[in-house]
């Protein structure tokens, strides 16, 4: 795959520093790739492409506020952005200029200590409560990705709004674990799942937690040699069993996003038999993959240098998705995080 192709196309004049509101007012590009037809579309107007006995399946990860901000001894701030928890009151975050035994001091009295440089700007921190989650949902704020802060400054905007504590979850997030969110659910609304639940389609969950994998940049290797860091996923045995009910009698399998679909393959079998269970998930998905189980893919438009472009390509195709991206950047769709969709079917 040729990522300079989507470099030259890089759209960060339409990034999105809010999301559409409503939800569903999202621009939606959908994408035929049996007849390379593109169609314009108001995200809402998705429940049109359902058929009765199509299957939805959503990531229901939810996004902690995982940046904290405390003062080093000499009295110099300092953010950590949380990234997993290794047991409790020990998590690996990343810490631009900690030093090791250097206690940071937080809030409530909470002091946390450096204990192991892990490379790559990532740090083992010892807290001193077990608590680091707790600490985090009343003093943390939500972790915005790096463009979109930088867009707000450049807008002389708030760089953590209180709304984003709100609207950078997707409305049926309801397992904390996320240190970003899996965007393509955010055009959702509980009222529009309704109404794609009443022309008989089933909507499902999967369950896999957001981290640096999904978004490490790929920029000091090419596509092939990448490395996907491992995350946590669950494939429940209720939602194992709809994939397998629905691909058995001809049904659609409709992916919320690239995390979704990178869970339903990692438990997927060669022939496309889904079994349940809970593992660090680490597959990998750029062209030429063969997608086993899934159907359709709705996602966003992606940063060019990263993991999820590659996995649309390899769903949409290359070249299709190159020409869907020139048309999203000459009609000006918002682009990243809190931008616009596409539907690949």
């Amino acid at each position: 795959m040729d990522l300079k192709r989507f470099e030259q196309l890089r759209a960060d004049r339409f990034i999105a520093a809010a999301p559409a509101e409503p939800r569903d007012s999202s621009r939606l590009m959908l994408l035929e790739r049996a007849t390379g037809g593109i169609a314009h579309l108001v995200f809402r107007d998705i429940e049109r492409v359902f058929r009765p006995g199509d299957l939805l399946v959503l990531n229901d990860s939810k996004v902690f506020p995982a940046r904290i901000t405390g003062r080093k001894p000499t009295g110099g701030r300092i953010g950590l952005l949380l990234m997993s928890e290794r047991e409790p009151g020990l998590w690996e975050a990343i810490g631009s200029g900690s030093r090791l035994n250097a206690a940071i001091q937080f809030e409530d009295g909470v002091t946390a200590l450096a204990v192991e440089n892990c490379g790559g700007g990532k740090w083992l921190f010892r807290f001193s409560t077990r608590d680091v989650l707790g600490y985090a949902l009343k003093h943390g704020n939500m972790p915005l990705p790096p463009y979109i802060e930088k867009l707000r400054r450049r807008l002389n905007e708030s760089v953590s709004a209180p709304q984003d504590r709100q609207r950078y979850q997707t409305v049926y997030a309801r397992t904390t674990g996320s240190i970003a969110a899996p965007t393509a659910g955010f055009h959702f609304t509980a009222e529009l799942l309704e109404r794609v639940k009443a022309r008989g389609v089933v909507v499902a969950y999967v369950t896999l937690h957001v981290g640096w994998g999904t978004f490490k940049p790929l920029r000091d290797s090419s596509v092939e040699q990448h490395v996907m860091l491992p995350e946590y996923a669950v494939m429940p045995e209720a939602t194992a069993r709809l994939i397998n009910e629905t691909v058995a009698r001809g049904g659609r399998v409709f992916s919320a996003g690239t995390t979704s679909t990178r869970t339903i393959e990692s438990f997927s079998s060669d022939t496309g038999i889904v079994s349940p269970g809970a593992k660090w998930a680490d597959l990998y998905i750029y062209p030429p993959y063969r997608f086993k189980t899934v159907s359709a893919l709705i996602t966003n438009f992606h940063v060019p240098d990263s993991t999820p472009i590659c996995l649309t390509a390899a769903f949409a195709g290359e070249d299709f998705l190159y020409r869907a991206y020139e048309q999203a950047v000459a009609r000006q769709y918002r682009f990243y995080s809190y931008g616009d969709a596409m539907l690949i079917i």
